[in-house]
């Protein structure tokens, strides 16, 4: 039992170098922490949420910064950050999608995304603009 906690406060310290290596804008050292972080915890959100965020501001890599951000979701639900990146990077790459179905798909769901973080935080003034941004396209 020992080991494991000692293995926990190891990532944990991993985790906090990943991120101050991705504020710093060295993204290439932080993908590699937060992929070292989960090949030991897979189930870590807060890597999931990281990695998202190098792939999506860094590489342009959309498609694997969705999921991601989406696993990140998962593993914590409550986690308005994490719903709030999510639901943004939807509304980014939904435009950018050749197929009008698709678009409109990733946008309903952005949107389901931004109405859950209001059911958790009514007064969320970003989820609050992003809902509007999303009303003009018709969403």
């Amino acid at each position: 039992m020992f080991e494991q906690t000692e293995e926990q406060i190891n990532l944990a310290e991993l985790l906090n170098r990943a991120h101050v290596l991705r504020y710093n804008g060295r993204y290439e050292e932080a993908e590699e922490l937060y992929l070292h972080i989960l090949e030991h915890d897979p189930d870590n959100a807060a890597a999931h949420h990281g990695l998202g965020l190098v792939y999506y501001l860094h590489g342009g890599e959309f498609e694997k910064s969705l999921a991601e951000f989406k696993r990140a979701v998962e593993l914590a639900p409550d986690n308005l950050t994490y719903r709030l990146d999510w639901a943004k990077a939807l509304t980014t790459v939904a435009p950018l999608e050749e197929d009008p179905e698709k678009m409109m798909w990733l946008l309903r769901e952005a949107k389901a995304e931004f109405e859950k973080v209001l059911e958790f935080d009514p007064e969320n003034q970003e989820a609050i603009k992003q809902l509007a941004y999303l009303a003009e396209w018709g969403v």
